[in-house]
This record gives structure tokens, sequence and C-alpha cells, in this order.
């Protein structure tokens, strides 16, 4: 008996099931709250998915364009198809945002014109133009706890998600151009409707300093640097180089005046440019219409004519004598009326449209805005320094090129015919351009600016002229070009800076050529004088001029 005693005494058999009894509570609690903070972690991703697909579906549509925001909220409500699995609050598996409208940063889809990340603030927009950025905060759900300890009594709270998106554009395949705001200080915005039909005198920067209001460079394409790819950039119809970011660009210095000749092809003038546009400028046509202020000499009338100095593309360069070598050169009389020779001040009365002119009259291309080419002082005087007031001089233009528009002899007789053929007393120069080019044959024929010198607007009538194109479908209007708005001043631009924010891309209409002129407009060597045609559009909208912006909505956070 003694013996038995002290064997179960001593027996350690079963000596751990107390153990595992007592710690079991513990167990089964940690295991209870490893589950559940797990689903609790997979409900968050989940909510944050869903916010992220949200937001990116909802900057898809922050393209600037009306109801731009209504579309916005409507993408972010409807096409989420996310769903939270892990939530058992009773309102089933879907992930939902209530649906707004309007613009405001109220609600839990919020549109800004620009986000801080480091702060995660950003400035509200005001309406669809500048919604740059879109905010969105998804329905909150919630977790009830199953199997941590007192069972159902404990739940994660209410959990949420937010997410912020942009729309990130590129402008592929055109000459990568950058303007400088020239409203920089009074509009850094750039509010593009207030500019277009107005004129903007573009200065050339060769990126040796600071790049300041109306200074125009370049952008890096990702083609090389040089003057001669730049030559190419400007020039060819199939433009070398990738995309360039519609947000963020590089700027690229060149040697502005050695390229200015690839750009000018576009109104058919070649001069220097057989490394750029080969040797017989075919790479480089010009465009269907290349009315323009010079005159051309040494060429006699008609394609099948050309023979008094040669008919070569050499022939169709600047002139270098204009006693006796044939090029482009200014015209001397581009205006009307013996009063204003060279520097009218006004638009030409009738008195002054039936007077006998003093000397020929040179044809006149689309001329610059009357503020910027002349004044009673004979300079510019326009109110806003580098950008014009839209106001050209209609009545010298149609009347100056009387071959034309021979029955155009008032003032009068003029309104009626712009309000017949255009709807309005004071169409934009790009308007007329687009007109004239679809009534070719009787609107852009040559005429006589005095002996041998003549204005050209048709290039099917210059022999040597590469075939001009006429833009539709996938064709590209060569008198049209994109460029990058830039807050030069602000960014510091100077030489090739990296990151830089861009306002907007506009369309703007290649007014005059890149010439020095020394009769009545007064431009350097490497100006360039535009108008503002609007903003650039995708390829698929309605009215767009080039086929050139794709948009990419991307995560911020």
């Amino acid at each position: 008996m003694g013996r038995s005693i002290r064997s179960l005494w001593g027996n350690a058999e079963g000596a751990v099931a107390p153990t595992v009894a007592l710690s079991l509570t513990a167990l089964i609690a940690t295991g209870g709250i490893a589950f559940d903070y797990s689903r609790m972690a997979t409900m968050d991703t989940e909510l944050q998915s869903a916010a992220d697909q949200a937001a990116l579906a909802a900057a898809s549509q922050l393209d600037g364009q009306a109801n731009a925001c209504s579309r916005a909220a409507n993408a972010a409500v409807s096409m989420i198809a996310n769903r939270s699995y892990m939530a058992n609050d009773g309102n089933g598996v879907a992930v939902t945002i209530p649906l707004e409208t309007g613009c405001d940063a109220t609600g839990q889809v919020q549109f800004y014109k620009t986000w801080d990340q480091s702060t995660d603030t950003g400035t509200p927009a005001t309406g669809d133009a500048d919604a740059k950025f879109v905010v969105v905060t998804v329905n909150s759900r919630t977790a009830n706890f199953a199997l941590t300890p007192i069972v159902a009594a404990f739940s994660s709270g209410a959990l949420g998600a937010t997410a912020v998106a942009g729309l990130n554009s590129a402008i592929c395949k055109v000459p990568p151009v950058m303007l400088c705001n020239p409203a920089e200080r009074t509009d850094p915005d750039f509010t593009t409707a207030n500019y277009i039909g107005k004129g903007i005198r573009l200065i050339a920067n060769d990126g040796g300093g600071t790049y300041g209001p109306g200074n125009f460079g370049f952008l890096e394409a990702g083609a090389g640097s040089g003057a001669a790819t730049l030559g190419q950039e400007l020039g060819r119809t199939n433009v070398p180089g990738n995309c360039v970011s519609g947000n963020g660009v590089t700027t690229n210095p060149g040697n502005v005046i050695s390229v200015r000749d690839a750009l000018n092809t576009r109104f058919g003038i070649y001069n220097s440019v057989n490394s750029a546009c080969g040797s017989t400028g075919a790479l480089c046509p010009p465009s269907a219409n290349i009315r323009q202020d010079l005159v051309l000499r040494g060429r006699t009338a008609g394609k099948s004519g050309n023979t008094s100095y040669g008919s070569s593309i050499s022939d169709l360069g600047f002139t270098t004598n204009s006693g006796s070598q044939p090029g482009w050169e200014e015209a001397t009389n581009p205006y009307p009326g013996s009063s204003n020779i060279g520097k009218p001040d006004h638009s030409l009365t009738d008195s002054e449209i039936t007077s006998t002119p003093v000397g020929p009259i040179a044809p006149m291309g689309y001329p610059e805005d009357i503020c910027h080419s002349f004044s009673s002082s004979g300079i510019g005087d326009c109110t806003n320094g580098l950008i014009g007031d839209g106001n050209w001089d209609r009545y010298a233009y149609f009347r100056s090129n009387s071959t034309n528009y021979p029955t155009i002899t008032s003032t009068s007789a003029l309104s009626t015919f712009l309000t017949n053929t255009f709807g309005t007393t004071t169409p934009t120069r790009y308007k007329v351009y687009q007109w004239e080019m679809a009534n070719a044959s009787t609107r852009l024929q040559f005429q006589s600016a005095g002996t041998s010198l003549r204005s050209y607007g048709n290039p099917a009538n210059l022999t040597g002229e590469p075939t001009g194109i006429t833009p539709g479908g996938t064709i590209i209007d060569r008198r049209v070009i994109s460029a990058a708005v830039v807050n030069c001043t602000a960014q510091g631009v100077r030489g090739s800076t990296v990151d830089v924010q861009v306002q907007r891309w506009i369309d703007l209409f290649l007014v005059q050529p890149s010439e020095p002129r020394v009769t009545g407009v007064r431009t350097a060597n490497s100006d360039v004088y535009v108008e503002v045609i609007g903003e650039t559009n995708n390829a698929g909208n309605s009215g767009a001029v080039q086929l050139i912006k794709k948009s990419v909505p991307y995560l911020i956070e």
C-alpha cells in the first residue's frame, strides 16, 4: 500500500493538462483578436481600393470642358465595382459614395485646382475649367468582431477611405513649343477664353538667360538636342521624339534664330533648311494657305511662268539682294490709301479706301493687331503690352487683296460681306485663313505687287514649292501649333529647367513668318506673331485642331 501511494505521488503524467486548461481562455482570446484584426485590416484595404478606383474614374473626366465636375462625380459613383466582404454591419457588401453635383470642395467628392501632397491640402476649384484634382471619400463601414472575448460586444468602429487623383496629359508628335505666360502678373492661370482671337508677339529666348513673360522657347521631347533636331521638330510633318508631359515639362534651350527657318517652311519659305527638310523641302511641306505679309521677288504670273530667276526651292528663301536676287522680302507698301502708306493708325475710312494710292499696293498678309503694329508715334501701344486686343485691320486687308475681293470698295460693303460670309463683322484671322483655304481657287491666287514682285497664297502656284497641306481627319494644320503656357518668372525658368508646371496647353495660329522687318511692323529676326485659337483639345473632341493630346488619370495618394 505504501509503495502504491508513493508511486502515485511521484507520477508526472498529465501534469500539463491543468496548464493548458488554465491558458486556454487566453489562447482563444489571442486567436480571436488576430482573426478580427485581420478582418478589420482586410476591410480597410477593400475600402481604400474602392476609393482609389473611384478617384481614378473621376479624374479621367477632368478635361476642363463643360460639366467636367458632374461627369467626374457620376463616374466615381457609377464606375466603382469594388466590394467589402469583410463588413458585417448589415449594409451588404457594396461600397458606396453619395452622388453630388458642382465643383465645390465640401462633400465626399471634392475638386481642387491645385494640390500640395506634402501638406495634403489644395486650392478649391472654382468651376469645370480649373478642376484638376479630385478627392474621393467612400462611405464608412463597420466590422463587428466575432471571436474577440464577449462575442460581438466590440467592433472596428466606422472605417472609411480617401484617395486623391489627377489627370496627367501628354502632348505628342507636335513641335514642343513653350510660351511664357505674357499675362503672368495679372492672370497667372491664363484664362484662355479671354485671349481667343487676340494677337501675341512672342519674343525669342536662346536659353542664355532667365525666361520672362512673352518669351518663347522649346521643350525636351526625347529626340535629342541641338539646332538640327529642333529644326526637325519645328518643320517636319512627322515630328521626331516622344510625347511631352502635359504637366511637368523640361525646357530645352536652343538657338532660336537657327531653327526659325524650319518654322517658316509652314509659310512656304525655304531658307537653309536642307538638314531638317531635305534638299527639296518635301519633309517640311507648307500649309495649303501660305498667305503672308512678304512678297516674292523674281517670279512671274502663274506656276508655268516662273522663269525670271529660276524655279528651284533655293529661290523660295529670303532674298539676299532685293535689287536682283529672287526670294521673299518685306512689302514696302502693304496699305492702300495715300495718307496711310506703311503706317496707318486706324482702320481705313471710305475716302481712304477709294483714294488713289502712291505707288503700287502690295497685297497684305494677315496683319498684326493694330495696336501692335501702328500708333500715332509709329510704335505699338497695346494696353496689355505683348497681348493685343484682337482688332486687326480687316478693311485694309480685304481692300489691298483687291484681285481676290474685287467687289469690296467701301466699309459698308465689307461689313455686308463679312456678315454674310462669317456671321460677324469681326472674324478672327484664323477664321479668314480657314475660309480662304477652303476657297483657294478664287481667294488665294497670286497678285502683282509691282514690277517682278508678287504675293502668293496658294503654294500650288509656285514651281519648286512642295505640295501644300490641307488639314482634315488625321492631317494636322501646318499653321497651327500647340504651346505650353508656363509662368516662367514664378518658376525661375532658365536654360534647361526640369519639372516646369504647365498652366495650359493652347493652340496658336501662326499669323506671320519669323523675319526681321523695318517698315511698319518692327519685329526682330526671331520674333513670332500668333493669334490664340483656344485650348488644345483631345483628338476626339468636336472642334479639335490637333491630334495630339493623350490624358491618363494617376493616383496621388
